[in-house]
């Protein structure tokens, strides 16, 4: 099957075998009748494994054409699950622009437990080999990052991480698997806060792993069932739903990214706008060659260059809604050093390009015309 075709009917077959219903029913049950010790069929507890759950995870497995796929509580749960596949002493190769939950649960989470990461610039993959050593397991990458829109090369990380035996992990949930897969690339592991593109509306909280390997599969479920960070069945089913529009969804975002980059950059009331699919961003022909098209994120800093500035801006959107988040249909304005990505120390968030002025755009997919001359207002 193509990818448009997969969304709706990836892993979907036979979900209903009782009464052939098209969507996968919501099984909202904890416990599963067993006809004698051991005798069930499939399911004995919804902490193991619960049947709308299952389908959602075949079809997260479909859409990254992957063999594997595992549904969690929140994108953390799911990055949660993966660095405990690791133990005290190890250490992770990690871009240093990335979402602040994420940066937050491995600097105060896994740091105390012995873990060590390295958080450096991936722009140039072969930066980070003097990274790696005999102590070294994992790199994580995020590609698009959040929220500066650095590219990264999966391909040449995937070179790098096989010839040092390392497993490498990438988060995809700015790009979705319309736009990039990972596995395709040879990532081992990939990553989807699920809350955002692939759930689409704003109203669910939700996290993916998707693998190739049946070993690390295996360890990963160990790992979701004895954490029990599973998400329910009416969050299953909302994200099921939501993938069946992806590709419509995603269309639409591109489309009005690429018209609000262009609006900014020409913007005399913008600075420097961050979006890959300029010719001049670092990393563009990275991005024309890994994805599919450019996304619906756009990050850009005030002229002023003022934390004042930034807050009047956001003040004063009508259409843009402020607030965390992204992905969804409506648009969403949000101020990373403040929001998002608060948790991360200011001299660190620097050093990377998060200013007090950053502003971060999810362009969801209203009429383009709208959009930008919401931003026209505000910005003046």
């Amino acid at each position: 099957m193509k990818f448009n075709t997969r969304t709706i009917h990836g892993g979907q077959q036979d979900t209903d075998p009782t009464f052939g219903a098209v969507m996968p029913p919501i099984y909202q049950t904890s416990t599963y009748k067993q006809s004698t010790p051991g005798g069930h069929k499939g399911f004995q507890y919804s902490r193991t494994g619960n049947p709308t759950r299952a389908a959602l995870e075949r079809s997260l497995a479909s859409i990254e054409n992957g063999k594997y796929g595992l549904a969690f509580g929140s994108g953390l749960a799911a990055i949660d699950a993966v660095i405990k596949l690791l133990k005290s002493g190890d250490e992770i190769i990690s871009t240093n622009d990335l979402y602040g939950g994420s940066y937050r649960l491995f600097t105060r989470i896994f740091e105390k437990m012995g873990i060590r990461f390295h958080f450096v610039s991936m722009e140039n993959a072969d930066g980070i080999e003097q990274y790696i050593n005999e102590n070294t397991k994992m790199i994580w990458v995020e590609t698009p990052t959040n929220p500066m829109m650095n590219i990264i090369d999966i391909a040449a990380m995937a070179r790098i991480a096989k010839e040092h035996q390392l497993l490498l992990a990438v988060d995809n949930t700015f790009a979705t698997p319309y736009l990039q897969q990972p596995l395709e690339l040879g990532a081992d592991i990939v990553m989807h806060s699920a809350t955002k593109y692939l759930g689409g509306h704003s109203d669910v909280v939700l996290g993916g792993l998707v693998v190739n390997d049946m070993e690390l599969a295996e360890k990963l479920y160990f790992n979701q069932n004895a954490s029990g960070a599973i998400c329910g069945p009416q969050d299953s089913f909302l994200v099921l739903r939501g993938i069946k529009t992806l590709h419509l969804r995603m269309q639409r975002h591109c489309e009005n990214g690429e018209a609000v980059a262009r609006f900014l950059k020409d913007h005399p009331g913008v600075d420097k706008v961050y979006w890959p699919g300029f010719e001049d961003h670092p990393n563009h022909a990275i991005a024309k060659k890994q994805m599919k098209g450019f996304g619906g994120m756009v990050s850009f800093t005030t002229a002023e260059g003022t934390l004042e500035s930034a807050h009047n801006f956001l003040e004063n959107l009508k259409i843009f809604t402020l607030a965390e988040s992204l992905g969804g249909v409506e648009s969403l304005a949000g101020h990373p050093a403040t929001m998002t990505h608060a948790s991360i120390p200011k001299e660190e968030r620097a050093k990377t390009g998060i200013v007090d002025s950053l502003i971060r755009l999810s362009v969801g997919i209203e009429d383009e015309e709208d959009l930008i001359n919401d931003l026209k207002q505000a910005l003046e």
